[in-house]
């Protein structure tokens, strides 16, 4: 039989606390056996006192492969998206867009919806953005003399709802909540929710560049200067008492929340690399 390494060059290795200057008979028979004028380097490691550091767990979209899934950090994905944005409302609309930037609705059913916002001098412009094949879907307009309110604060949910989010938000509000209809308001697919509520895009970490466009703070001081100039522009608003900006709890009215509940976790409202399928 043939014998598997050889065990001639282990020592004994000696536990020893920290500022214990005797030495141990390890110690002795070690410096015996061996050669008196080399120091061995074990003894130097037995010596090391063991210590645990906690650090904070990174934010999981700095991992270059988890950022990578989102279409819209691909190399010159928001690049196109803004060019084709700008030419489709300058001919469309005649308007020219003062700002640009990236966040995450959040719908009456708590689905989230990946949406770029673009701020002109009389519309704020919601658009729905294919990054895959880099396709403007749909353009939302929303008159900003028409905006009332905006409202900053916590999300918050029924006391019995079954799927509730953390975290803060903004809701611009153009009509009041009572004027919605029950249908629209129990239609997940309804567009005639008279506001829209938007957080921080999952991306926002991942580079200088998208910290800057998905900064709900920036979005909202741009928003909230452009709605004031609309409203002293336009003379037949009906707006007297001008914009309100308030701080207060977010109320995001559902139950069961299946629906958002599997959307969310898979993240359906984003351009997403999804894996590959085949043989």
């Amino acid at each position: 039989m043939s014998t598997i390494g050889s065990f001639e060059g282990f020592q004994p290795v000696s536990l020893k606390q920290e500022g214990d200057d005797q030495p141990s008979e390890a110690d002795h028979l070690s410096m015996e056996e061996g050669d008196q004028d080399k120091t061995p380097v074990w003894r130097e490691i037995s010596r090391q006192s063991s210590v645990t550091k906690s650090t904070l767990c990174p934010n999981p979209y700095h991992q270059p492969y988890i950022s990578r899934k989102y279409f819209v950090t691909r190399p010159g994905a928001i690049e196109t998206a803004l060019e084709d944005l700008k030419g489709h409302i300058a001919e469309t609309y005649g308007e020219t867009i003062q700002g640009f930037w990236l966040l995450t609705e959040i719908d009456h059913w708590n689905n989230e919806k990946e949406k770029i916002l673009l701020v002109t001098d009389k519309t704020l412009l919601i658009c729905k953005y294919d990054f895959i094949m880099l396709s403007c879907v749909q353009v939302q307009r929303v008159p900003l003399s028409a905006v009332y309110r905006i409202c900053l604060g916590k999300f918050v949910f029924p006391a019995i709802s079954l799927d509730k989010r953390p975290g803060e938000g903004l809701r611009i509000c153009w009509g009041s909540p009572e004027e919605q209809s029950l249908l629209s308001r129990w239609n997940p697919w309804s567009t005639e929710v008279p506001y829209v509520t938007f957080t921080e895009h999952p991306m926002k970490y991942t580079s200088e560049k998208f910290l800057e466009i998905c900064k709900l703070s920036g979005f909202t001081s741009k928003l909230v200067s452009a709605i004031q100039n609309a409203h002293k522009n336009s003379a037949g608003s009906g707006r007297e008492k001008g914009l309100m900006v308030l701080t207060q709890p977010i109320l995001i009215e559902t139950y069961t929340g299946l629906m958002s509940f599997i959307g969310n976790r898979n993240k359906l409202g984003y351009s997403l690399a999804r894996g590959s399928i085949g043989f």
